[in-house]
């Protein structure tokens, strides 16, 4: 069985999308590619933490047990998308994803650097904070210079940026809140939990927008 909280099919729904789950499977590059051309945008949720070995660390002691085969199918799925240039979205778990797609790596442990549980608190209960934003980000076009409640849940952070990938958000503490991959239509990625702070659908809406376009050119 396949879950994935109603949060995020709602933020979709409310955008004027339509949701098409794809559960974990073992899947090749080639049902990868065929998968992404069937479909208008892609969306990768929060979930657990990625295994550790894919950007070339040893698991840190407070890291949960991974996901293989979710792993393995995401990274296939979101190379295909990039391959398409089919518009994506990541969100928590799928910021960290597209960061390790791009041979980039994770901070394990976020409370090792900054001192405290800030960021995850724990027992499902997000905290709140204001996140800037680059102007010149796609990120910037959709929500402004800032993020004044972005939901935050996430003990694992983006640490060295992949390569063809930009910063758009930080929090005050400097830790990477957002990440765009450049020359792409739209290829988005925030650490912070949008599907928390339905009242503002900014970022599905420019997600389904992103996805309207690229079907029109086909």
């Amino acid at each position: 069985m396949a879950m994935i909280p109603a949060f995020y099919i709602e933020g979709i729904t409310r955008s004027g999308g339509v949701v098409i789950m794809i559960p974990p499977q073992p899947m090749t590059k080639v049902e990868a590619r065929d998968i992404i051309s069937s479909l208008d945008g892609l969306m990768l949720c929060g979930g657990r933490d990625i295994e550790s070995s894919r950007y070339g660390q040893s698991p840190h002691s407070e890291a949960e047990e991974p996901d293989q085969l979710r792993d393995e199918l995401e990274e296939q799925l979101l190379s295909a998308a990039i391959e398409a240039e089919l518009p994506f979205l990541g969100i928590c778990r799928g910021a960290q994803m597209l960061n390790i797609n791009r041979g980039g790596t994770l901070i394990q442990h976020l409370p090792d650097l900054v001192g405290d549980n800030r960021y995850q608190k724990g027992n499902a209960e997000f905290n709140s904070a204001e996140v800037k934003v680059e102007s010149n980000s796609i990120l910037g076009s959709l929500v402004g210079s800032a993020v004044s409640n972005a939901a935050l849940y996430h003990h694992q952070g983006i640490d060295q940026v992949g390569e063809g990938l930009m910063v758009s958000a930080k929090t005050e503490d400097g830790i990477i809140e957002a990440i765009e991959l450049e020359n792409h239509p739209f290829g988005v990625a925030v650490q912070w939990h949008p599907e928390q702070t339905l009242e503002d659908l900014r970022i599905f809406e420019g997600l389904i927008q992103a996805a309207k376009k690229y079907r029109g050119a086909k």
